[in-house]
């Protein structure tokens, strides 16, 4: 496998951040603006907190509507997306599949899995505008199928192995035109979802995310990472 080039600067550079005011997300973007990108920070509540030098966007990823617009409102602004960070995310019921309530079910799934793939088919066309397009979809090793499947929360685990096949069709589908898509599992992470028990900061919980989307062209796609490492699907 190639070895990763990082961009050093971001200046220029244009990203969106999925759930980007709280946990891994606003540390992301965080990390993105301080290496000179112009981050876009979706949200579903814009009143929870951007960064002033950040700008805020409405973005709830169930929302067909908002979806588009985020995208519309980029590419009257700037023409084109170098960074998708898809991390808008929910971690549903705990229960077991039939003892889950059905309509948290089709929510969890349809924020984790539909969301993600409709914010990557608007963005794409803008993606595809740049010479080194980006994105990371954020994952979780409790959707490895080398992992043990059990333990409960079945439409988080089912949604993070449907995203890493979303990744994988992504590169397969678009790395002949530049496209470098990855997936990352960021670990238990100390945030609202990841509870106060985690073993994981913010900070090391957003390491390999923000890592992920300094990828330089040539540098390795189609992948599934855990702290800078490539881990099984």
């Amino acid at each position: 496998m190639d070895e990763p080039r990082l961009y050093d600067s971001l200046d220029g550079q244009v990203a969106l951040v999925t759930g980007a005011t709280r946990g891994i997300g606003k540390e992301v973007a965080s990390i993105l603006t301080a290496h000179g990108a112009t981050v876009y920070a979706g949200a579903r509540n814009v009143d929870d907190g951007t960064a002033d030098d950040q700008h805020a966007i409405q973005l709830d990823v169930t929302d067909t509507a908002q979806i588009q617009a985020a995208a519309d409102r980029i590419r009257s602004e700037h023409g084109k997306l170098d960074i998708l960070v898809n991390n808008a995310g929910v971690v549903g019921s705990g229960r077991a599949l039939h003892e889950t309530d059905i309509n948290a079910l089709d929510h969890t799934l349809s924020v984790n899995l539909r969301g993600a793939t409709l914010v990557a088919r608007a963005c794409l066309p803008l993606l595809l505008e740049t010479t080194a397009p980006r994105i990371v979809n954020l994952s979780s090793g409790m959707g490895a199928l080398g992992e043990r499947m059990s333990g409960g929360y079945p439409a988080y685990r089912i949604s993070k192995t449907a995203i890493n096949g979303l990744t994988a069709y992504l590169h397969g589908e678009y790395n002949r035109r530049g496209l470098l898509a990855n997936s990352v599992c960021p670990g238990w992470v100390r945030t609202d979802m990841g509870g106060p028990g985690a073993s994981r900061s913010v900070e090391e919980g957003a390491d390999t995310p923000a890592w992920l989307a300094r990828f330089a062209p040539g540098s390795p796609s189609g992948l599934f990472w855990r702290s800078r490492t490539v881990i099984d699907w």
